[in-house]
């Protein structure tokens, strides 16, 4: 197929998908609209909640598998919109609405990308698309979900708004809700064991800690207190003190290893909402990373998190769009980046397929 053609298509799609309402969640019509889509092209797909997944025609089981990822929920809209949220239009070569960056955007070149290379015959790899759900609330129906009912996969190229560059590692997150404990009592009084005083404690060690090994690609680990709270009323003194600890954690430890160290040298309470969302790298001399240097792509590590947290495989995000228009007011992604990232994929998977 043309890919003037599918590049049209693709941008097509994007619009319907960006005038139909996609919350985490709640991604039951883009699932219909993303599978008949693929079904116009005769690509037979599958389902589980609302994550959709198709294999190339050719698929042989002695090959290696690349999975194809992308996410078609969103975030809900903030309150500085000027622009419908869900009216999909075009101005100054910009494409506006919900979604279209962050990742309708790069959802829909990979779909054309599976589309080009669907019915070609002796691949190298096999391939796999997955249009997945949940990914913007990490929940447990995304792509976690379908994984055991893919078969193996050898790599992956997750779609998010690179700029078309290759973020060859991503940091992992951690969420912790720490518990500082106290005594009541009234505020009148001697009180050594105020809760607050001892979550400060342990906050101003969480500010200043830096954890020894740093990342060649992503830095060092960071860590920052997002919310507290504590107390009733001004004259009593709290029991507890619950604060949440957002940490981004790099390739040099593990979740739990951070977990643990976090653990010896506080005196909260500490609880993690999940070990499972762990940072992810891919190597340097891997074949698409290989290739992507090659069409003059630059490597970096990114901060923010991804579908990649639960893969095992090596990954590569890589899409069109740009990361810091994302979850902003009057969201919107230039026609060109989508045109020219079909391309670059075609150009990528060219090399290795």
């Amino acid at each position: 197929m043309k890919i003037v053609a599918l590049q049209n298509e693709a941008i097509s799609l994007l619009h319907s998908l960006i005038e139909t309402p996609s919350f985490s969640e709640e991604e039951d019509q883009t699932a219909i609209r993303i599978t008949t889509w693929l079904q116009h092209y005769n690509i037979p797909t599958q389902r589980y909640k609302n994550n959709i997944w198709a294999q190339n025609k050719m698929f042989d089981s002695k090959k290696p598998t690349v999975l194809l990822n992308s996410h078609h929920d969103t975030v809900k809209p903030n309150k500085a919109y000027t622009n419908d949220p869900f009216k999909a239009f075009v101005k100054d070569g910009k494409l506006y609405g919900l979604g279209s960056n962050d990742a309708g955007g790069c959802l829909v070149s990979l779909m054309a990308l599976f589309v080009y290379f669907y019915d070609k015959k002796d691949l190298k790899y096999n391939l796999i698309i997955v249009a997945s759900a949940e990914e913007e609330n990490s929940g447990n129906h995304g792509l976690n979900s379908i994984l055991p009912k893919l078969p193996e996969i050898d790599f992956a190229v997750v779609g998010e708004p690179t700029q078309m560059q290759l973020a060859v590692a991503e940091k992992g997150l951690l969420v912790v809700d720490a518990y500082a404990p106290g005594i009541a009592g009234h505020a009148a009084h001697d009180n050594t064991e105020n809760a607050i005083y001892n979550a400060l404690e342990d906050i101003l060690w969480i500010k200043n800690y830096n954890f020894p090994k740093h990342s060649e690609a992503l830095g060092k680990i960071k860590m920052n207190v997002t919310q507290i709270e504590a107390g009733e009323q001004h004259n009593v003194v709290p029991a507890t003190c619950h604060f949440v600890v957002d940490i981004r954690i790099t390739d040099a430890y593990t979740n739990r290893e951070v977990f643990n160290f976090l653990q010896a040298n506080t005196k909260s309470e500490l609880k993690a909402r999940s070990f499972r969302l762990n940072s992810s790298a891919i190597p340097l001399n891997h074949p698409i990373v290989k290739a992507g240097i090659a069409l003059g792509r630059n490597t970096y590590g990114s901060p923010t998190l991804s579908d990649q947290a639960v893969l095992s495989c090596p990954s590569l995000k890589m899409g069109p769009g740009d990361s810091t228009r994302s979850h902003s007011a009057d969201e919107f992604i230039y026609m060109d980046e989508i045109k020219e990232g079909i391309e670059i994929y075609i150009n990528l998977f060219n090399k290795i397929l």
